[in-house]
């Protein structure tokens, strides 16, 4: 039997218990975090009777993630991930319940803890990460990752609707339990995990990097800078962290310039309303599920190149159809439909990227190379958000979608050409 016929019985991740456990918890998590996050600026919209009131949830939540993010990466690295992940849960869930007391008067509350939330969520989304080459196999990482984008989508797909439910019935009250109840879930089920620390390249023993050092308070500061640049050294010198950087924060404009732009075009051009843009945003996570799912079987065939270049080609080409395609239709369903086709290349992507930075980062600096890729694609969302608002009313609003569709294909040669060489993914 060939090492590749090994390889493609191998069973699925899934049935190992503590991935299992852990990607359970992440969508048990995932969904509670979606519910708040279509609730919260919602509340704020009504108490406020602005749209500024709800932009300005979005921006405290970013601010301190491009802030502090990076930073929050080299913690990660000191702390023992799957204890990380459990106390984090638990202070998310306990962050919430100043909501409780939340009110139009009081709108203080809400954007502080909002930042909060945001802040712990920058520190538990890079120590999961990270722990997955923990939980599966080398010849499983990729199926591990695609699964867990399998995961991200189920919760945008199930928690999207309920948050909106769940606000519209019981209140941002009854939003801030069932939120809060996910997050004692997730530290339970994440503590019952048993991952398996993975030998350091570095020649450190495992786990020994994760255990906070008893320096005085001044040389540990230092030592967290240190570690801090060292982070940012390792994608420096690494022509494949330096190329998903660029594409991240290639990616990450492009997102922000979709992000404003998307609802101008829906209303406007396809003359549809609130609804519309909730149903065609909303069912990008089919095509998201479905992605994480064929990914995990297209990451055993192909290399890193064709995941990422290829899904980047794919996604662009579908982005400059979905753009120039009113003159001919605006019918909602063809834009629903050509919404969960872009959700497929976008699960191959992220899969690609996320199993590269993997293999390609040892694991003591993991969490902080993670967390300063994110931050760059963060900051260059913002400036996508920018761009878009300050181009929005300046003409054709089809033309600058060109371009935000454009930035996709141009990662996509990126990919192809700089990623050329670059090993099959495990």
């Amino acid at each position: 039997m060939t090492a590749a016929g090994t390889q493609q019985r191998s069973p699925s991740p899934l049935l190992r218990r503590d991935f299992a456990l852990v990607w359970t918890a992440g969508l048990v998590s995932d969904t509670g975090d979606w519910l708040l996050r279509i609730a919260l600026p919602l509340f704020a919209l009504s108490a406020t009777g602005s749209a500024l009131g709800a932009s300005t949830v979005f921006l405290v939540e970013l601010v301190p993630m491009l802030l502090l993010g990076s930073f929050l990466g080299v913690l990660v690295d000191r702390w023992d991930h799957r204890r990380t992940i459990v106390v984090v849960a638990v202070l998310q869930g306990l962050f919430l319940l100043p909501l409780l007391a939340a009110s139009a008067d009081r709108m203080g509350i809400v954007y502080a803890v909002a930042a909060v939330e945001a802040v712990l969520g920058a520190v538990i989304n890079p120590a999961r990460q990270a722990m997955i080459p923990q939980l599966v196999g080398a010849d499983q990482l990729a199926r591990g990752n695609a699964l867990i984008a399998v995961s991200d989508n189920l919760a945008r797909l199930v928690g999207s609707p309920l948050g909106g439910l769940s606000f519209a019935l019981w209140g941002l009250p009854g939003v801030v339990v069932a939120d809060a109840a996910s997050y004692v879930i997730t530290a339970v089920l994440v503590a019952l995990s048993r991952p398996h620390p993975l030998a350091d390249p570095a020649g450190e023993k495992p786990g020994t990097q994760q255990h906070v050092s008893q320096e005085p308070a001044t040389a540990t500061e230092w030592r967290i800078l240190r570690q801090w640049l060292e982070g940012l050294r390792l994608i420096a010198r690494s022509a494949t962290l330096r190329t998903i950087a660029l594409i991240a924060t290639l990616g990450g404009v492009a997102q922000g310039l979709f992000l404003v732009l998307f609802l101008v075009y829906v209303t406007q051009n396809l003359g549809a309303g609130d609804t519309g843009v909730g149903v065609i945003r909303g069912v990008q996570a089919i095509g998201g599920v479905l992605g994480g799912l064929i990914t995990g079987v297209l990451a055993r065939r192909l290399g890193p190149r064709s995941l990422i270049g290829g899904g980047y080609l794919v996604f662009g080409m579908l982005s400059l159809l979905t753009w120039n395609l009113a003159p001919f239709t605006t019918a909602l369903w063809v834009y629903a439909g050509l919404f969960i086709a872009m959700g497929l290349p976008a699960a191959t992507t992220a899969t690609g990227e996320i199993t590269l930075v993997q293999t390609a980062v040892p694991p003591r600096a993991l969490g902080r190379v993670i967390a300063a890729i994110t931050t760059l694609d963060g900051a260059a969302q913002g400036v996508g958000l920018l761009l878009g608002g300050l181009l929005a009313g300046s003409g054709d609003i089809v033309r600058i979608l060109d371009v935000q569709a454009s930035l996709y294909l141009l990662c996509g040669v990126i990919g192809i050409i700089a990623l050329r060489g670059t090993k099959r993914l495990p």
